[in-house]
């Protein structure tokens, strides 16, 4: 063996070692993410403030709660105010106040479950550039590359909004176990040992085209998340403003979400945002399929699974521009086309044959 093999081999090893490394710090960031929201859900502040305005802490547009007297002094807190309105007609209800639940215990937990989810992402970050320097190309050659890649880049996109103060700490317990679902399975199932690409990849679109359908993918699971919510937060919101009376659960879990108007503006400016990239990287794949094959277009499963992906999320966006679309209606068609997108990922990949069948597996 000579020495670049043996440094390649040596470098394909910490890959594999910065992975596996990975999943043990995003496990605890997944745990302390399971105390933010215990000790949250252990926050007087929510109940008082019901008992206070006579209705569940989520319906009032603020309240303020006595928390500490002395001398007659009295310190007040504020609930959350609200971040977004909700369109005309339709309930107008503040932000829960987080997975923290306001409370200090539940803060500091969250605090350290992100510190955690910061340092998984760098020992992952490492593993797929050592990777990428194992096989000298781009680390995105079959699915193991393209699911280890994938989770780096939503771990990286939470926490860029989460330094922009975006308003998204509520997704990190989701995101954490999503992730480990996914690291899971491509090291068990996906995984492929180091090795070169078939010659129709080698290519500089190889950088272009794949790289964006990765970004894209990871900020529709973003915007999948937020739709999901907001499904589970309207229906919960309908069931207060119907006079119903929801589950112990159900209060803890839901009244600290953002508002059903908050998660569904959050979801659909995602999805907007990241439409005009997926656009691009379709056209870059017939740019590249020109390239290689000789022809823009040939009816290739993947090719048709990434056309029925973009016209499922161009009539999500079309029907939010419709009155009659907005809420629940636009939401499900959000999440078909989420899908679609994993369809178009997992079931094309492995169970259908095609000149994209770089799977591996």
């Amino acid at each position: 063996m000579n020495l670049a093999a043996a440094t390649n081999e040596s470098l394909a090893h910490t890959s594999n070692v910065l992975i596996y490394s990975s999943m043990a710090v995003y496990t605890l960031a997944f745990f302390a993410h399971i105390a933010e929201w215990v000790f949250g859900s252990r926050s007087k502040v929510g109940r008082t403030a019901a008992a206070l305005a006579g209705t569940p802490a989520s319906a009032a547009s603020t309240v303020t709660v006595q928390v500490a007297q002395k001398g007659g002094a009295t310190a007040v807190m504020d609930r959350p105010k609200v971040v977004t309105r909700s369109a005309a007609g339709t309930r107008d209800v503040p932000d829960g106040p987080g997975a923290a639940g306001g409370t200090f215990k539940g803060d500091l937990w969250g605090r350290i479950a992100v510190s955690l989810t910061v340092v998984a992402f760098l020992v992952e970050a490492g593993g797929v550039v050592a990777r990428a320097m194992s096989v000298q190309r781009a680390p995105w050659g079959n699915m193991y590359e393209f699911s280890i890649t994938f989770s780096t880049v939503a771990v990286g996109t939470y926490l860029i909004l989460l330094a922009l103060k975006k308003n998204v700490r509520w997704m990190g317990l989701m995101l954490v176990t999503t992730v480990l679902l996914d690291l899971g399975i491509a090291t068990t199932t996906l995984y492929t040992d180091s090795d070169q690409l078939v010659p129709a990849l080698h290519s500089y679109w190889l950088w272009i085209h794949v790289s964006t359908a990765i970004i894209c993918g990871a900020v529709f699971y973003l915007g999948a998340v937020g739709t999901l919510l907001y499904l589970f937060r309207d229906s919960y919101e309908s069931k207060l403003a119907n006079g119903g009376s929801p589950g112990a659960f159900a209060r803890s879990v839901l009244e600290r979400l953002p508002s059903a108007s908050s998660l569904d503006k959050f979801s659909y400016r995602i999805n907007a945002a990241v439409f005009p990239l997926w656009t691009f990287t379709i056209i870059a794949g017939a740019i590249w399929a020109g390239d290689a094959w000789g022809r823009y277009w040939g009816w290739d499963p993947k090719e048709v699974w990434s056309f029925i992906t973009w016209v499922a999320y161009a009539c999500y966006l079309h029907a939010r521009a419709t009155a009659g679309w907005k809420g629940r209606k636009a939401a499900y068609l959000a999440l078909i086309a989420f899908g679609c997108w994993l369809f178009n990922y997992y079931g094309v990949n492995i169970f259908v044959t095609g000149k994209h069948s770089y799977a591996g597996v």
